[in-house]
């Protein structure tokens, strides 16, 4: 097989037509040697039954359906084991991807890149999401210990020796920005327009998105952890220097009343900083915990491929 495109599906029964076409053509443009991997991440709509269709009519189709939403990045992962090409192309589902642009992927990967990664243009985006994916790149770029530039994401063509590298991470708590960014070998980054859904709804919610943000800040370094020794240090030496403050107004001018505020103000500056420190550190034990169980990323519940041997990873 030469190439495979991996494409996480999650409620995508709006568009999925209209990606596959787009899809087939591109790589059908560029060899009969290929095959499309769409991942079913537990849709609620008619995405597997679109999927089935189409397996039915296209060989080159294949489709492998979770028992239940387990998430982008299990959806990624199974497609990648489940890939037999040379080079693999992740992409969504939703056309905001060009396949169009897997031709010139395909050329950069024959002249020995192992990565080729797109990298999209932010034209037409609200200015406040704008803004706020800007400044998380940067934030983020600063506490990992990985390069995270702004508009990379998942679509990018990866070798055979790329992949296999990413295969041998078995983390749980899989943040596949930053694992790309990890294991190294040649890259080539490539631009492209921005483009808008083609049909359906985002499946990012602010809430989600935070919570995708916290993992890319936690699953790359400790520098949080760091966080939370500096600030009580530097509580530490706030505290001595009050102390020293009241010490001297004690000698010039005698004792006073304490004051309500200046109690009040202690207690919540030194409960804040208790209360950031335990969460952050909780955060971490959480990923310990989750990792430690060693359940498998996804559960397949059916699929068309001949043999199955990835129904629990």
């Amino acid at each position: 097989m030469l190439i495979s495109a991996v494409v996480p599906c999650y409620n995508e029964e709006k568009v999925i037509e209209m990606t596959y076409r787009e899809l087939s053509s591109a790589l059908s443009g560029i060899t009969d040697d290929y095959e499309m991997i769409f991942v079913n991440d537990g849709s609620r709509d008619g995405t597997l039954a679109v999927l089935k269709e189409k397996a039915d009519a296209d060989s080159h189709v294949k489709y492998i359906s979770f028992s239940r939403n387990f998430g982008k990045e299990s959806a990624m992962l199974a497609g990648l084991r489940y890939s037999s090409g040379d080079y693999t192309v992740i992409m969504d589902a939703d056309l905001q991807h060009p396949p169009e642009l897997i031709a010139e992927m395909l050329a950069y990967g024959r002249q020995g890149y192992d990565q080729v990664i797109a990298q999209r243009d932010r034209a037409g985006e609200k200015k406040i999401g704008s803004f706020f994916a800007r400044w998380y790149y940067r934030l983020v770029d600063r506490l990992t210990d990985v390069e995270l530039v702004d508009g990379i994401g998942d679509f990018r063509l990866l070798s055979r020796k790329a992949l296999n590298a990413l295969l041998t991470m078995n983390e749980y708590n899989r943040f596949s920005k930053g694992l790309f960014s990890w294991i190294g070998f040649r890259e080539k980054i490539i631009s492209y327009q921005n483009r808008t859904r083609a049909a359906g709804e985002s499946k990012w919610s602010f809430r989600a998105l935070v919570r995708y943000g916290v993992d890319g800040v936690l699953s790359f370094n400790n520098k949080p952890l760091r966080f939370c020794f500096f600030i009580g240090a530097f509580a530490i030496i706030l505290s001595l220097l009050y102390l020293v403050f009241l010490f001297l107004s004690i000698v010039f001018k005698g004792i006073d009343l304490p004051g309500y505020f200046t109690t009040i103000f202690t207690i919540c500056l030194f409960g804040g900083v208790q209360l950031i420190s335990i969460g952050i550190i909780g955060e971490y034990v959480g990923r310990i915990y989750y990792e430690v169980k060693r359940r498998p990323h996804y559960l397949v519940d059916e699929s068309n491929f001949e043999s199955d041997n990835h129904s629990a990873k």
